[in-house]
């Protein structure tokens, strides 16, 4: 024992000697009598610690039981704890997730020793009150009685859950783990003192449990009008983060309501059409159906028995609020506001580009550019101005042409049928296929994620379609207009479609099953894809269907391991294609080790450069919520030598980290744009856009560089076509929106946005298809701070950016240069011939004197005389070089002039209001007029360093936490730094409200729709009339 003690003090210096009787000191430890054995464990333990052998040294470590303690701060003591949590980590993982029941008794020893271990470090976490960290450990290890009893110790219970949330979104990556944790935190935030409905109801969209939220929202609205803005906020959190059959599925929830059931003479908006699911999504969610209805029965009854007085007036208006707002009107119309009103795309970039394009790929890039720059401001402006310049489309590019106006008018619900009356499908003759395929197209574009009003329709539209550009703009339409809502009918008429086997149809059938079926991972629907897409001969339908396939596995992380192997061992190149683009949706952005392990293997080793390239492609999928990880990570491979590998790297690098500004990711980017290759550079510059989107000359001051790039590639005639359409795409990018998106793959609540990756991928099959290109509007995120209050209006408040205006203000506009005119060169006078001609008027002057003055005159009488015989007989005056003088300007005849007071007069007059300059002085006034501004001798003074922002405003991402809300009569009901639409509650409801005024949304009223904006003009004043007026 004396021994074994020294040995513990001195193992640290001495174990090389030590180590060659370790097995001694192994002996002693396994002799049941010998009464150190812990000690002897100790001992052998740091001896292997020291020697490299970590597993050697847990297990003896863990056998010395209360000797090894966790609280020593030496190395070997934190090493070994490291060691412990991984190990039991790791078996939990095996023993839940791989349901391993059955262990030796060794194993078994050593895990119940883990336990100690880890149950030791929980208390020793407790006892410091460091429940974050114990937190952590205990998801990761799968722990979730730590969890509980985390948030019973702690003082701030709100803080700690709402941190286990956000662990819950972003680390955990088991699908099944993560819903027993979601259910295990909403059920710690009901027995809050003050639950947290907000966070719980984001619990309930990731659960896919409608019922619930139904209920919240149902209690809430019922209450107080206090409470029903929370339920509102709730409300329009909901529609931004839960699909369209997620909500679908609250409306009918909320149906049996007493609430929902209004009179007669009351208003049918309060329960719009969307509201009521189809037959089809009714049978597909039978039993969810009934026990939501079930559940508002007995609420009715509760709420009947309890308080008749409860289900008033005032509670069925707030109900009918709500219901407004999950259907998605309200929220479409919020957003479509505050576009209109702050659009500030330059159309002088837009001129530019269309004087420099010269063949059909850069027409019609410039056409969708356009699209993105004006997306959902319904400002088709350019488009009107330039009929005849657009009429150069044909066949499929007037099909994008006519799609882009649903970029343009993307949200614009309620006009959308008469917006595109003129393209879509009727008996006269008049439009073409590709316009009417175009116009379906643009139609489901603007009620994309959205089309429960248009879905019908499109579906009437399909089944009688004839031609093929119809029926693929029909199919692409209703995919986007029924995307995620697993509609019965609606697959199955798609599928129809698809076995016609037409190329260009079914290519648009595969991607449109995929969009309706999207997150469901439908085994009926993967298992039609696959055995078409593994029949048919069409590489056009196989891509299709290759997408599709992808899509059905949205979000379902290690369920879609099984299927994402088969694909990506098939012999088909595309195959593998829709194997890699599975991995990317199924772990869309979870950040998840193993699939990005994957993706990386099959970049460098398989043998289809289009595998190879969207693999690379795919890593920014599965990495966005990361963005600074993805640079270091495809640094290599941007420098790879295959030409397919560069551009996905780009691509990664735009989808992971668009909209942030990454230096590391322009620095990549940037030398990307002069690559050998010319769909390289069109990937870099597409790549740069997204990562430089909003972004102004201050706080990215790659921005304006990048602006003079695009419009330097595309005006050069010697630079490839594909490049200049990537630039094009790339300048209608960055502007996006009226300047007022971004491109955000997750929500303001951390969750991935599904519309936007959706877009993203879609968008990225514009390699083989450019009328995909359009998808990428799905992406855009308007970045809005939108204050409403009670009644769901924007009152008049303000709210304070704690930073430079300049800092996040809008690009400057572009400038254009004035072309400089030819002037005409004035002729070459040598002095000596000037002096000769002054020599010779001077003697016909004297001698014109002398003849009338025959006596003599005086010289100053004759300068009069000179003086008054006008400018005729004056000498030339000086001619800045260069310059010409226009005849009978005021300039030369105040020049001319010989009076002293009357050339100051002119001089001055000059230099306070200069004339303006006509055609023919071109920069004749110029001076003058620099010197009339001031700017040289006024200085500016210092810029302030915060702003006020009206309701509704811009409010970048990087912006949001310098954010709050000015004025003392409003509290929002979460906080302003989170951005998008906030409740507002009114402190003082006495006062009267001023609020905003809505604007109206451009559209085909008129030829000249400029001009009827204007106010009328006043009529003329009063006159009376004689002969003499004509």
């Amino acid at each position: 024992s004396f021994a074994l003690s020294k040995l513990n003090t001195l193992v640290d210096v001495f174990w090389p000697e030590i180590s060659d009787s370790v097995s001694k000191i192994e002996m002693l430890h396994e002799d049941r009598n010998f009464p150190q054995s812990k000690l002897a464990a100790l001992v052998a333990s740091k001896v292997y610690y020291h020697l490299g052998a970590y597993d050697e040294s847990l297990f003896f470590a863990l056998h010395a039981d209360e000797l090894f303690d966790i609280d020593d701060s030496a190395e070997y003591v934190e090493t070994i704890v490291c060691k412990c949590i991984d190990r039991y980590i790791k078996n939990r993982v095996a023993q839940i997730d791989e349901e391993v029941t059955e262990l030796d008794e060794r194993d078994e020893q050593i895990r119940a020793k883990l336990e100690g271990v880890i149950n030791r470090m929980f208390e020793r976490c407790f006892e410091h009150r460091q429940f974050k960290h114990a937190v952590g450990i205990a998801i990761d290890m799968r722990r979730l009685d730590i969890l509980e009893r985390c948030v019973q110790l702690t003082s701030n219970k709100d803080e700690l859950l709402n941190y286990s949330y956000r662990l819950t979104v972003q680390v955990v990556q088991n699908r099944k783990f993560r819903q027993q944790l979601l259910q295990t935190l909403v059920r710690l935030y009901r027995q809050l003192q003050q639950p947290d409905f907000v966070s719980m109801s984001q619990c309930l969209i990731l659960l896919d449990d409608p019922p619930h939220t139904a209920e919240i929202l149902e209690r809430l609205v019922s209450r107080s009008e206090d409470e029903a803005l929370t339920a509102f906020q709730i409300a329009f959190d909901l529609y931004e983060n839960a699909s369209q059959q997620f909500m679908q599925r609250v409306h009918t929830a909320l149906a049996a309501s007493p609430l929902a059931r209004r009179p007669a003479g009351d208003d049918a908006a309060a329960a719009p059409a969307a509201a009521a699911p189809s037959a089809s999504e009714a049978d597909a969610d039978a039993d969810v159906d009934t026990a939501a209805a079930a559940r508002s029965r007995c609420r009715a009854e509760e709420m009947m028995t309890t308080d008749s007085s409860e289900v008033d007036e005032a509670a069925k208006e707030r109900f009918a609020r709500l219901l407004t707002i999950l259907s998605g009107e309200k929220v479409i119309q919020l957003h479509l506001q505050f576009l209109i009103r702050n659009n500030r795309a330059d159309a002088r970039y837009l001129d530019r580009l269309r004087e420099s394009v010269r063949n059909s790929i850069t027409h019609s890039a410039t056409v969708t550019a356009n699209g993105f720059m004006h997306a959902g401001t319904t400002s088709d402006q350019f488009l009107r101005d330039n009929l005849e310049w657009l009429g150069r489309a044909t066949n499929w590019a007037k099909f994008a042409a006519t799609a882009s106006l649903g970029c343009i008018h993307r949200g614009h619900e309620t006009e959308s049928l008469r917006l595109m009356a003129a393209y879509l499908p009727r008996n006269s003759a008049g439009t073409t296929a590709y316009s009417e395929g175009g116009g379906l197209y643009a139609l489901g574009l603007i009620h994309a994620n959205h089309g429960s009003a248009v879905t019908d329709y499109l579906l009437q539209q399909l089944s009688g379609a004839t031609a093929e550009p119809v029926r693929h703009g029909a199919c692409l339409g209703l995919g986007l207009a029924a995307m995620g809502t697993a509609r019965q009918d609606v697959y199955e008429a798609i599928k129809l479609s698809l076995y016609q086997d037409d190329a260009i149809v079914g290519e648009a059938a595969g991607l449109a099953m995929g969009l309706v079926m999207l997150g469901s991972s439908s085994s009926a629907a993967v298992k039609d894809m696959v055995s078409y897409a593994k029949e048919t001969q069409h590489d056009k339908i196989i891509r299709g269907l290759a997408v599709g396939v992808a899509l059905t596995m949205y979000g379902r992380l290690e369920e879609a391991d099984l299927l994402a192997q088969s694909l990506l061992e098939d012999k088909d190149p595309i195959l593998r294609w829709s194997g890699v683009y599975t991995v990317a949706m199924a772990y869309c952005g979870s950040g998840s080790n193993s699939a990005v392990r994957r993706l990386l293997h099959y970049a460098v080793t398989d043998t289809s450069d289009d595998v190879r390239r969207a693999a690379v492609l795919s890593i920014g999928f599965v990495l966005f919520k990361s963005p600074e990880q993805v640079p270091d990570l495809v640094s290599l491979l941007a420098e790879s030598f295959n030409p397919h590998v560069r551009y996905g790297a780009a691509m990664a690098l735009g989808i992971a980290c668009a909209g942030t500004a990454l230096k590391e990711a322009i620095n990549i980017l940037d030398p990307m744009t002069q690559d050998a290759v010319h769909f390289v550079r069109q990937g870099a510059l597409i790549a740069l856009g997204m990562v430089l989107i909003q972004q102004n000359g201050v706080n990215s001051p790659k921005a304006g560089e990048f602006r003079e790039l695009c419009l330097k590639v595309v005006a050069d005639k010697h630079e490839d076509v594909m490049a200049k359409h990537g630039a094009i795409l790339g300048l209608g990018i960055v502007d996006a929106g009226g300047r007022n998106v971004t491109i955000s793959l997750q929500t303001r609540t951390g969750q991935s946005n599904m519309a936007a990756a959706v877009g993203v991928l879609v968008f990225q099959q514009f390699w083989y298809w450019y009328p995909l290109t359009h998808f990428l509007c799905l992406a855009f995120t308007p970045t809005s701070l939108i204050g409403l209050n009670k009644a769901l209006e924007m009152p008049q408040v303000q709210f304070r950016s704690n930073a430079k205006p300049s800092t996040f203000d809008y690009p400057p506009p572009l400038v254009t240069q004035v072309e400089k005119k030819k002037e005409k060169v004035e002729t070459a006078v040598l002095s000596i011939t000037a002096k000769q001609k002054r020599k010779e008027q001077e003697k016909k002057k004297t001698a014109a004197a002398t003849a009338h003055q025959p006596g003599g005159s005086t010289t100053a009488a004759a300068a009069t005389a000179t003086s008054a015989s006008g400018p005729a007989a004056a000498p030339v005056p000086s001619i800045p070089e260069g310059k010409e003088t226009p005849a009978g300007s005021e300039t030369s005849s105040a020049t001319t002039a010989a009076a002293a007071p009357a050339a100051a007069a002119s001089t001055e007059t000059s230099t306070k209001e200069p004339a303006p300059a006509s055609k023919s002085q071109g920069t004749l006034t110029d001076k003058p007029a620099t010197v009339s501004t001031g700017t040289s001798t006024d200085k500016p003074g210092p810029e302030p360093n915060f702003s006020l922002l009206s309701n509704p405003c811009r409010v970048m991402r990087a912006q949001q936490r310098l954010v709050t809300l000015e004025g003392g009569r409003y509290q929002p009901v979460k906080s302003v730094t989170i951005g998008g639409i906030i409740m507002l509650r009114d402190r003082r409801p006495d006062e009267k409200e001023s609020l905003v005024p809505t604007v109206k949304a451009h559209g085909p009223t008129s030829a000249n729709s400029k001009e009827d904006d204007l106010p009328e003009p006043p009529p003329p004043e009063p006159f009376q009339w004689s002969d003499d007026m004509l």
